[in-house]
């Protein structure tokens, strides 16, 4: 069983990089510079919260760090996969609401959490929101002309429209 869920997730995301990947080069420095969040970030945070569940309930402080690792780690390797840094950064931001939060729930509900907790969310959301938009703004600037061209006509329309008496 440990080696189907171990082996499983390295052959789909071995696999994924080779669609990704279709033309380049492939070799052992690729595939550690490419999955090294995958390598070392995500099972640690793993371990974290198998450390937390294995104990039953004792030492609830290892899921922040479960959760923030567990965080970072998904965050950089899809920076990786899809070279995308520029737009992933805020998942940074979200690394430790995910870790609080993670103690809030599971330890004892303390409502002085959440503040913390929406915060960052909210923060990592918006600049979330920014970087996509600016990127999709950026990869269809063909648009751009067309855009500049309504603004014109839009503004010139307002200017020489009709005045209404009063």
């Amino acid at each position: 069983m440990a080696k189907r869920t171990i082996l499983a997730p390295v052959l789909i995301l071995l696999g994924v990089y080779l669609i990704l990947n279709q033309g380049g080069t492939m070799g052992p420095g690729t595939i550690f510079g490419t999955f090294w969040p995958t390598l070392f970030v995500i099972p640690l945070g793993l371990f974290f919260h198998w450390l937390y569940f294995s104990m039953i309930g004792r030492g609830v402080g290892l899921l922040v760090p479960g959760g923030v690792l567990l965080t970072v780690g998904i965050v950089c390797q899809i920076a990786m996969l899809f070279g995308n840094w520029g737009t992933m950064w805020p998942g940074f931001i979200l690394a430790p609401a995910v870790g609080l939060f993670e103690l809030y729930w599971f330890g004892g509900k303390n409502k002085w959490l959440l503040i913390p907790i929406n915060i960052l969310t909210v923060l990592s959301l918006l600049f979330f929101t920014v970087m996509s938009i600016g990127s999709v703004l950026s990869s269809v600037s063909y648009i751009q002309p067309f855009v500049a061209i309504l603004l014109i006509v839009g503004g010139a329309y307002i200017i020489m429209g009709r005045k209404k008496h009063m």
